[in-house]
This record gives structure tokens, C-alpha cells and sequence, in this order.
């Protein structure tokens, strides 16, 4: 009996310090006060974590705020020194690699190109496992001390303990990457859809911040979209993916690596762009030999009529994209996201923006905005860094993540 009571103290005490914790974390600095009206706990608890929690140096006291007719109040705040995590980008074209601080603010990155790999798992498993080492050596961090890892890859993960990955894009399939990976890595482990997790940051820390629901897209070789709805608590908010990528937008259209035809990524895809330009015959050939500097030089030609003729027509199929997820799930936001989508959205947003104002249900397009992420290049390897901090979060901050 005595055991149980003590093993419920724990659970209470973990969860008071879980519920302080993301509320800071995910709503910013905020007063005692503050935290007590936001949580319905007591005051004399929520004194009691935060003396816990700053402590055990998870939050500090940061500034001052003006209360009502009282003495200014102190604001809580989560220190990103608490501690590393790594988050990583598994892509068709590359492994990237970013080290992050608790609040997500990036420390160094390393990108490896696969080109050479065939995308063999191993082989990418061990650029991933140089990658962790190389970010934390950089600033003279043991990896060992990670709080997390977390890698992000563009398929499925089937959740029994190894992580089998299922990605059509990489030719894999059931592969035990958590066991790989888990050879040259100590710290706590975490596998997820990049779709998912890079919506998760987009809300966290991105262009989603402040949007009720919003769809993330992934924009790369492979096409891919999140669903992801805002909340006061991590584990209230939810992210899901869909493969939006292939949704028939033109019957008997071109041919999809997916094995159907006309889908949204033989359109929008990078790799379908350049091909799609290369086949004109006024098209000029490119200097460089990888997909993403390619990309960067064709939006370069934006003023040329072969790059314009091409990027214009992939806009309108991008926005026709776009509005069959305005007309099915009604968000209030629609960022676009992912490498491609960081290069290919300056030049394509307004006609993007456009195509749906014309095609989308008015009363729909009425409350939704279009726009680009703000994470920069690291953006996917962010996301993949949220599932540490999601382990963190849930358990109040006492200590690594639990893979």
C-alpha cells in the first residue's frame, strides 16, 4: 500500500511539472500567477514546481511584469541551455543533421548528400550515426549527454519497438533503422514521419504559431502534408499525414514513382520540375548535377520564358493541391514547408495563392491564409528534433528523454 501511494505522489508530482512545464514551453515566459490561473492548480503547487523545476535548472527567472494594482511579478522562462538534442533529416537527397538547444534554437548543422549510397539503409544509417558525432563535436558535446535523438524519415514507422521503416520514396521496406541506428547511438531514440514532426514545429516554433489548424506541406523530391491542430498542452496537440502527394489531380496524367498516373508529386515534385523543364526544347542545361541546386537555378531563370512557362504551371498545380486540402479540411493556415518549398515558394506563392482564390470554396478560402515556413533550411531536422522534447515535456523535465 505504502508503495502505491508513494508511486502515485510521483505520478502527481511528474504530471503538475509536465503541465507547468509545456505550458511554458509551448505559450512563452509567464508569471506564477499566470501559470496558476492557466493550469487550475493551486498557487501554493504551482510555487512548489517551479521551485522544482528551477532547481533542477530547467526554467529561470527571466523579466518583470506589471500586475494588477500589486508588486511587479516574475516571469518563468525554459532555459535552452537545460540541455541538447539532435534532430535528423533522412531525404532522397540528403541526411541532415542539426543540433538544437531545449527551446529548439539551432546550435550547428552537417549535411551529407546520399549520392553514392543508392540509399541503401546501412550505408545511410552510419551518415546519420558521423552526422550526431559531428554536430556535437562542434561544440564540444558528448553525445552521450544528448537529452534525445530524433530522426525523421518520409514513410511510415510501424511502432513495436524497432521502428520498421516503410518508405517507397528511399525503396525501403520493414527496415529495422532503430536497430541500425542504435549501434553508434547512446542516447534516447525517437523514429517518425517527417511530414508529422516537421508540422509539429512549424506550430511550435514556425509559421503554424498561432493558427487553430493548419496543414503543413513538405515540398521536396517526394510530396507530403500534416495535419496539425494547436494546444495549450503537448499532448493535447495532434499531427497527422496524409499522402497528399498522391492525390490524382488529372486522370490518365503523368506517370507517378508510386506506380499510378496523374498524381500531385509527378507535378509539384522537384525531380518533376527540372524534368518537366529539361524536356523544352528553348531550356538551358544546368550547371550543377544535385536536385537542389538545380532547383535554386531554375527559380534564378524565373525571368527567362522556358523557367517561367514551368514554374508557372507547376504553381497552378501546387494551388490546385492546395485547394482540394482548403475545400476537405478547412484549416485556417496552409504553410508551405520542406527544402523545395523554401527555394520553389518565392517564386510561385502569389500565383499559388491565386489558383486557390479561384478554385477553392469562397467561404472556406475566406479563412484560410497561404504561407511559407519560417524554419529555414533546417526546417525537417527541427521537427524531427520535437520528438526528444516531446519525451522531455512528458516527463517534467527530470532527465533525458525515454526512448
Amino acid at each position: 500500500m505504502k508503495r502505491a501511494v508513494q508511486q502515485t505522489t510521483r505520478d502527481l508530482r511528474r504530471h503538475n511539472r509536465s503541465t507547468l512545464l509545456s505550458r511554458l514551453y509551448l505559450q512563452g515566459a509567464a508569471s506564477r500567477q499566470d501559470l496558476t490561473r492557466a493550469s487550475g492548480l493551486s498557487s501554493a503547487t504551482v510555487s512548489n514546481v517551479v521551485g522544482d523545476l528551477l532547481a533542477d535548472g530547467v526554467v529561470a527567472e527571466g523579466g518583470l511584469v506589471e500586475s494588477d494594482g500589486g508588486r511587479p511579478s516574475v516571469l518563468i522562462e525554459v532555459r535552452g541551455a537545460f540541455g541538447h538534442v539532435v534532430g535528423v533529416d533522412i531525404g532522397e537527397t540528403h541526411v541532415q543533421i542539426g543540433l538544437f538547444d531545449f527551446t529548439l534554437r539551432t546550435i550547428a548543422t552537417a549535411t551529407c548528400p546520399v549520392a553514392g549510397t543508392s540509399v541503401d539503409p546501412e550505408a545511410v544509417a552510419e551518415l546519420v550515426i558521423a552526422g550526431v558525432d559531428e554536430v556535437s563535436a562542434k561544440v564540444g558535446l558528448d553525445p552521450r549527454d544528448l537529452l534525445g535523438v530524433g530522426v525523421g524519415v518520409p514513410g511510415a514507422v510501424v511502432a513495436d519497438g524497432r521502428e520498421l521503416v516503410y518508405a517507397p520514396t528511399l525503396g525501403w521496406t520493414a527496415v529495422p533503422l532503430a536497430d541500425m541506428l542504435r549501434r553508434g547511438i547512446e542516447a534516447p531514440l525517437f523514429i517518425d514521419n517527417c511530414a508529422r514532426t516537421l508540422g509539429k514545429a512549424e506550430m511550435w516554433r514556425g509559421g503554424g504559431r498561432g493558427a487553430k489548424r493548419a496543414v503543413v506541406a513538405l515540398l521536396g523530391v517526394g510530396v507530403g502534408a500534416a495535419v496539425t491542430t494547436a494546444a495549450g498542452s503537448f499532448a493535447d496537440a495532434t499531427s497527422t499525414t496524409s499522402e497528399w502527394g498522391h492525390t490524382v489531380i488529372e486522370v490518365g496524367g503523368r506517370p507517378c514513382r508510386c506506380g499510378s498516373r496523374g498524381c500531385l508529386e509527378a507535378y509539384v515534385g522537384a525531380e518533376a520540375i527540372l524534368e518537366e523543364y529539361l524536356a523544352l526544347p528553348e531550356s538551358t542545361p544546368f550547371e550543377a548535377g544535385d536536385t537542389e541546386s538545380r532547383l535554386a537555378e531554375l527559380v534564378a531563370r524565373a525571368d527567362q520564358p522556358p523557367a517561367a512557362e514551368v514554374l508557372g504551371r507547376s504553381a497552378e498545380y501546387l494551388g490546385i493541391g492546395i485547394t482540394n486540402l482548403v475545400n476537405m479540411l478547412a484549416p485556417d493556415l496552409v504553410v508551405l514547408s520542406g527544402w523545395a518549398g523554401a527555394i520553389l515558394g518565392p517564386a510561385v506563392l502569389p500565383r499559388v495563392r491565386d489558383t486557390v482564390r479561384r478554385h477553392a470554396l469562397a467561404y472556406l478560402y475566406g479563412h484560410a491564409r497561404i504561407e511559407l515556413g519560417r524554419l529555414g533550411p533546417e526546417a525537417v531536422a527541427m521537427g524531427a528534433a520535437t520528438l526528444p522534447v516531446v519525451q522531455v515535456l512528458a516527463n517534467g523535465g527530470s532527465g533525458r528523454a525515454h526512448d
